[in-house]
């Protein structure tokens, strides 16, 4: 049994044990992170019904919103919101739904190593991709069944090695794997989704991860923002927190550009009933905002969390969803989940 397979198991058994002593009152309030209450997991319930509720008879989750169904991106997402809740594909409350969800995902990579459901994706593939081995890379050592493990493995390595093959010169990434290009937002889920395969123990070479994090400091504006697409003057606040969250995962909580652009987010991603400075990727901004503010420590982190909170409560829908931006409930959903989740750190790669 892994360390990680471990953590994850004594959670379940602290959890199992509460819930069997009927874990109210001081108990309860005792278990739960800070300002995690009894609102926030009662949200936290009706959104994995939600989920509970949307998922494909095939293990799969699809966009309702209006850029199209993307089934790997959407699938991968949503079942991090699952696995943030702490079950895993074997054990606990909502195992099946991931269960499903894996079975899905193992089946959809291409010949190529790129895992992309042909025909629903295609165009920004390398979101679903990344997205995908983030997944993957987080339950893979949560897996008891060996040949499924052979599965996750395969897929991680020839994940890995597509993702080395398109990686462009000067170090990022575009949308289709062929494309040869680069920006932000898609060079950022390939560094997360490398840095979680690593740590999971599938082979990274440094290079490709090196090559990524000079992208960044590349894009890295005086103003301490980081742009879209490098030679860009042009600051974007939603990458900037997803650049600051590679760094982070990487370690570098004193890297001098890292807290640069930390306080350039504070200062322009609003936060609660503002949507300032996110030019309509809210949720986008706050997946990545909500790890950098809870990695960044306890201060950071109580001054972020409430609010965050609060705006969630108060913005769900009566059904459990949200409504993620223009991409559709699913989506906006998994988002959610992740963030008000995070004090659980069930997910590694945000665990600090």
């Amino acid at each position: 049994m892994t360390t990680r397979t471990l953590t994850i198991a004594c959670r379940i058994l602290t959890t199992a044990l509460f819930a069997t002593l009927g874990g109210i009152g001081a108990q309860a309030e005792t278990r739960r992170p800070r300002h995690v209450t009894p609102e926030c997991e009662a949200a936290v319930k009706k959104g994995l019904s939600f989920l509970a509720s949307k998922q494909g008879g095939n293990g799969s989750w699809r966009s309702e919103g209006h850029y199209g169904s993307y089934p790997v991106t959407m699938t991968s997402l949503a079942s991090l919101g699952v696995l943030a809740s702490g079950s895993t594909p074997t054990q606990g409350e909502h195992a099946p739904l991931l269960r499903k969800s894996l079975t899905y995902l193992v089946r959809s990579p291409q010949s190529n190593g790129l895992i992309c459901r042909r025909g629903d994706e295609e165009s920004r593939s390398m979101y679903g991709h990344g997205f995908a081995m983030l997944f993957l890379a987080q339950v893979y050592g949560m897996e008891e069944d060996e040949e499924r493990l052979n599965q996750i493995r395969w897929c991680l390595q020839k994940g890995v090695a597509l993702t080395e093959r398109s990686q462009s010169r000067l170090g990022g990434w575009l949308y289709t794997p062929d494309m040869r290009g680069d920006e932000g937002s898609v060079t950022i889920t390939q560094v997360q989704a490398l840095r979680a395969a690593r740590n999971a123990g599938i082979a990274v070479p440094k290079k490709v991860i090196d090559g990524a994090m000079d992208y960044l400091e590349k894009s890295f504006l005086p103003s301490g923002g980081i742009a879209y697409r490098v030679g860009m003057s042009d600051p974007r606040a939603p990458i900037t927190a997803a650049a600051v969250a590679c760094w982070f995962n990487a370690g570098e909580y004193d890297n001098p550009m890292a807290l640069k652009a930390l306080e350039y987010c504070k200062r322009n991603i609003g936060v609660g009933n503002t949507r300032q400075g996110v030019w309509g990727h809210y949720f986008y901004a706050h997946f990545y905002m909500a790890q950098v503010m809870y990695l960044a420590g306890d201060k950071e982190w109580d001054d972020y969390f409430p609010k965050i909170r609060d705006y969630l409560l108060n913005t769900q829908n009566e059904d459990g969803s949200w409504d993620g931006d223009s991409v559709g409930r699913v989506y906006g959903t998994a988002i959610a989940l992740v963030i008000l989740q995070l004090p659980d750190g069930y997910l590694p790669i945000m665990q600090r």
